[in-house]
Order: C-alpha cells, then structure tokens, then sequence
C-alpha cells in the first residue's frame, strides 16, 4: 500500500481534471478556427494547435496545483508527531521526527500521522498558509504544463494524421493509441525537469523552507546535485506516459465518435 499513499485525492478528482483538459483544448480549437476561419470545424494550423495547447496548459494548472500538493505532501509524508500536538501539523517542518512536550506533562505519548487525510492535508495547509498555499510550486507547474501540453497535443496530432491513409478517414484506434502514447511518453520525458523543481517546491514545508523560489530551487539543487538532478525520474515518466495516455486520447476519441454519432 505504499506505493499508493497520497492516491485517493487524485483518484477522486482526475474525472474532473481530464474532463477540463481535454475539454478546454477542443472547445479552444474550435472557437481559434471560427475566429480566424469563420468555421469552428476547419482543421487547425501548427500555430493554433500550439496556442490551444499552450491555453490548455496554463488553463489545467488552476485545478491540477492544489491536486498535486496535497498528493505530494501525503506521498511524502514519512514522519510522525505527537498526538497531543497535532495542531501544530500545518508549522512544522516535513523533516520533523517528534515534538518534545515540556517535562511537566504527564499525558502518554502516541505517534499520529501528521495529515489524517486529503481534507485534513487540505484544512491545514489552509490554515496555516492560506489560499496560496494551495499553489505552491504553481509557478513551476506552469513552466511544465505550457510547454509540456504543447509537447502533449502537437505530436498527437501530428502522429495521428501521419498514420492515418488519407485526410478524410478516422484514425484507426491502434493509430490513436500508438500516438497517444508516444505523445505522453515524449511530453513526459520533456517536462521532467520542470516536474522535479514543482515537486521539491510542493514538498516543502512551511516553516524552516529550504527553497524560497523557483530560481533558488533551481540554483540550490544544481549547485548540491548537479545537473542530473533535473533528469531524475525521466525513464519512470517515459514507461507510465505511454500506457497512461495511450488510454486517455483512446478513449477520448472513441468517446466523441460515440457521442456524435447518437
């Protein structure tokens, strides 16, 4: 079970975030082809899909920052604290082992997680940080989402036209597959970079934060890890970017197929 610690939050809301997203980034092309075209079915230019992509991208980060903190904080959370002082969660440091009680207090010591839960994670970051809070490392996330969308939906297209017989047939669904999951795999491998300086970012605690921005997380982690560090996690983005998408735009197009067709 540890390795799904910090997954029913995402669980509960990737209906909603897929439906925005992919919802945002056809509704996008249509209205750039009416504006520019005066028919919101005219297939779209590299440009436009580059800006629907681009529009996507920023547009996912509202919905998707507070998600990935909340799943980063609970993936991360490895430490205890006392149960007596549970409500000192939301000010201390991730790093924190125990809080030690002053020596006249006589109540039992049990250890207690310091999030109970995805509400819990979310209350507390509230309390003690506010709305903003929720946005941690949202900056970074933009700087992965805008480009990594681009590198997301581009190739997609491309690849589906590229094998499909002619330009008035319906890809197959092996083509969409194929292309969808080579899209994931090549966006993945792309925004690794930008992933790890928002996760480091998300993963920070309140109190005693070792990064005070994109910049010094940039800087600081080059400077303790080295260039690779950027890097770390891409292989794992490739192999689950692939099957993860390949389902995703799968299912999408056989999804408007079907609802176009009652």
């Amino acid at each position: 079970m540890a390795f799904f610690k910090g997954m029913s939050f995402p669980l509960a809301s990737i209906t909603v975030y897929n439906s925005v997203v992919f919802g945002f980034f056809s509704n996008a092309q249509r209205l750039i082809s009416k504006y520019r075209y005066g028919d919101g079915r005219h297939p779209c230019s590299l440009s436009d899909l580059t800006l629907a992509s681009m529009l996507t991208g920023f547009v996912s980060v509202g919905l998707g920052a507070p998600v990935d903190l909340v799943k980063i904080r609970l993936q991360m959370q490895t430490q205890t604290l006392l149960t007596e002082n549970l409500h000192l969660a939301g000010n201390t440091n991730m790093t924190v082992q125990s809080v030690t009680l002053p020596s006249s207090s006589s109540s039992p010591l049990s250890p207690s997680p310091l999030y109970r839960g995805p509400i819990h994670c979310i209350s507390s970051i509230l309390q003690t940080e506010g709305i903003a809070g929720l946005y941690r490392g949202a900056g970074a996330m933009v700087l992965r989402d805008v480009p990594g969308y681009a590198l997301y939906f581009i190739p997609y297209t491309l690849l589906c036209d590229l094998l499909r017989p002619d330009d008035t047939s319906t890809p197959h669904p092996c083509s969409i597959w194929l292309a969808g999951g080579l899209a994931g795999s090549i966006s993945w491998v792309t925004a690794t970079p930008a992933d790890v300086v928002k996760s480091r970012m998300q993963a920070d605690a309140q109190l005693r934060r070792k990064y005070r921005g994109i910049v010094h997380c940039i800087v600081h982690s080059y400077r303790s890890e080295g260039v690779q560090v950027f890097f770390r996690g891409a292989s794992v983005n490739a192999i689950r970017g692939f099957p993860m998408s390949a389902t995703m735009f799968l299912t999408y197009e056989l999804s408007l197929q079907f609802f176009r067709g009652l």
